[in-house]
C-alpha cells in the first residue's frame, strides 16, 4: 500500500493530502530513509512522522484498505 493511503487509513494524518505535504516537505522516514508518498508500506517497516516538536515512531504491523476509526490504533504499534 502506498504511504500517503496508509497514513490516512490507519488515522496518524488525517487526509491523504497532508500526507502528501509532508512526505513531499521530508518530514516523514520509512525504515530510516526519507520517503515520498508512493513508497510501498509493508508489515514490519518502520515509520517515523516529524511534526514541529513532535516525533511520532510507529512499526506496521498490517496493511488494510478500510478500517473503522475505532480499530484504526490496530494497524501500528507506537516505538
Amino acid at each position: 500500500m502506498r504511504l500517503d493511503k496508509y497514513l490516512k487509513v490507519s488515522r496518524l494524518i488525517k487526509r491523504r493530502t497532508v500526507a502528501n505535504e509532508a512526505c513531499d516537505a521530508g518530514r516523514i522516514l520509512v525504515n530510516g530513509k526519507v520517503a515520498k508518498a508512493s513508497v510501498q508500506v509493508k508489515p514490519g517497516d518502520t515509520i517515523e512522522i516529524q511534526f514541529g516538536n513532535r516525533n511520532t515512531k510507529v512499526e506496521v504491523v498490517s496493511i488494510e484498505e478500510t478500517y473503522k476509526k475505532e480499530e484504526a490504533r490496530e494497524l501500528y504499534k507506537e516505538l
